[in-house]
């Protein structure tokens, strides 16, 4: 087999990889984007000049790097941002920018009218996850409520990988996984439309087919070759989320195994053998057909650290050095990071960021190894959700830009748990390309600890966690302490906007 292509649509930027069949890196290429915000609580991609001109321009210069080595691309896999919600008319034309996944906050009044409507245990059981800003069913409600001349020309909908696939064959589909982020749509335990409440939420609408991220949907077309420079006729697969992506990419595919995905924002997959739901977290589909998930999002991670590097005017190197030389506790300084709100478990858009405990001793050293210790704590939050929930995350692996020496020495050591890194980090992209060999008959699901084996583990230390199971306690107590003045706050802020 030749090459494998991959590629990731993400909130900033997109990624492209080339990889052989045995999991060899080839090339990567990047291009980065803009992220709208046209109003308070609206998050937005237009597709034409980011997801596809992104595809476009990757895979050219990815193609060519292909034809320098003087191999050929034989399969192509698609992830991007998701939960999304994409309105295109009949003929395919978006009609509206992309409205993004929870970072879009727009569509709260419909979130309480489904709520209401529903009843939010009930979706809960049926669905796997509360209706959030997350939810797709919402974001449909908005739409038809507050554009009702975009939405009375809207046909279709999609993701941005259901996007891609579908200009690459034709094929109208959406994964399992992505659909099971639909709520309240999506039956996650019958794995199917809820048809009835389809059409109460979103009349009229055409529906996309279901499929699972490495089913493959069709063949390059002699269209989509033409804007692409993709060989016509190569297999094309569903593709879906792009955290699954990246759970796939670092093997986090078996019950019992998780994923931390250390980016600008934190996020959590774990393999549950059966669905599991909770008011907490999100319940989904997995990545291949048959697999569960408990997911959980922290809204900020290292968008703190890079606005922490930003203000002092400093660079990561040099702040990950001077946090090294500050104690576990960071000298009795303890944050909140909910900078940009917080997902889960709380579920609170007005959450506010915090530093507790300021004197004039500390240093930009002292604040950075907060931050640090501020996301480890949330993740371990995340993690006591989903044991309670009924999940069991038995095997933790680390992947993203930030998985690297002190910051996850400090989540093992207030987690108490062991972190694998395995050798490639690229992310979604590299997963992408894995699925696309699983759909091209290549590799199996299993393959992908030979492709990506693990490298290096990170041990907690006992002496810090020590330390740390006392400040904990402490940040459970310091968000219900301070909500009403952050609520307060946040409604000054919305004001002031």
């Amino acid at each position: 087999m030749g090459l494998l292509l991959g590629i990731d649509i993400g909130t900033s930027s997109s990624k492209g990889v080339l990889v052989r069949g045995d999991g060899t890196l080839v090339a990567q290429a990047v291009r980065e984007h803009a992220t709208a915000t046209p109003r308070p609580g609206w998050v937005e991609h237009d597709a034409e000049e980011v997801w596809w001109a992104d595809f476009t321009a990757l895979t050219a210069e990815l193609t060519a790097a292909a034809g320098a080595a003087g191999e050929g691309v034989d399969a192509v896999g698609v992830s991007g941002i998701g939960p999304c919600l994409l309105p295109v008319d009949e003929a395919g034309t978006p009609l509206r920018p992309a409205i993004l996944y929870g970072v879009d906050t727009r569509a709260g009044a419909e979130i309480e009218a489904q709520t209401a409507r529903y009843g939010a245990e009930a979706v809960i059981a049926q669905c796997g996850s509360p209706l959030t800003s997350q939810a797709v069913g919402p974001k449909l409600e908005w739409l038809r409520r507050h554009e009702p001349q975009v939405y009375a020309r809207t046909r279709r909908w999609y993701m941005a990988s259901s996007l891609l696939a579908h200009r690459l064959t034709g094929a109208y589909v959406l994964d399992h996984h992505s659909a099971s982020q639909c709520t309240p749509l999506y039956d996650l335990r019958e794995r199917r439309w809820l048809a009835e409440r389809c059409e109460e939420v979103a009349p009229g609408l055409q529906w996309p087919e279901l499929v699972w991220p490495s089913d493959v949907v069709g063949e390059v077309t002699p269209a989509a070759a033409a804007a692409t420079g993709l060989p016509a006729g190569i297999p094309v697969v569903a593709g879906t989320v792009d955290a699954w992506a990246e759970s796939t990419a670092v093997g986090a595919t078996g019950a019992g195994d998780l994923m931390l995905m250390y980016g600008t924002t934190m996020f959590l997959v774990n393999v549950v053998e059966q669905p599991v739901s909770s008011p907490k977290l999100w319940g989904t589909a997995g990545a291949f057909a048959g697999t569960y998930c408990l997911a959980a999002g922290m809204a900020t991670s290292g968008a703190v650290t890079g606005w922490l590097r930003d203000l002092t005017g400093s660079d990561y190197a040099t702040l990950a050095a001077e946090a090294a030389a500050v104690p576990p506790g960071a000298e009795g300084l303890l944050m909140l990071p909910y900078f940009a709100g917080e997902r889960t478990p709380l579920f609170d858009p007005d959450a506010r960021g915090l530093l507790h405990g300021l004197t004039l001793r500390h240093t930009r050293g002292h604040l950075y190894r907060a931050a640090l210790e501020a996301t480890a704590y949330g993740v371990r939050h995340n993690l006591a959700a989903m044991t309670e929930a009924g999940g069991a995350p038995a095997r933790l692996v680390a992947v993203g830009g930030g998985a690297r020496e002190l910051w996850t020495q400090i989540v093992s050591d207030v987690t108490g748990r062991e972190q694998q890194i395995p050798r490639h980090l690229v992310g979604a992209a590299y997963g992408d390309a894995f699925l696309a060999a699983v759909g091209a008959g290549t590799a199996s699901p299993q393959d992908i600890a030979g492709w990506n084996p693990v490298e290096s583990t990170v041990t907690p230390d006992p002496a810090a966690g020590r330390v740390y199971a006392q400040l904990y306690g402490h940040y459970l107590d310091l968000y219900p302490a301070t909500k009403d003045i952050a609520h307060a706050l946040a409604a000054r802020q919305h004001a002031d906007a």
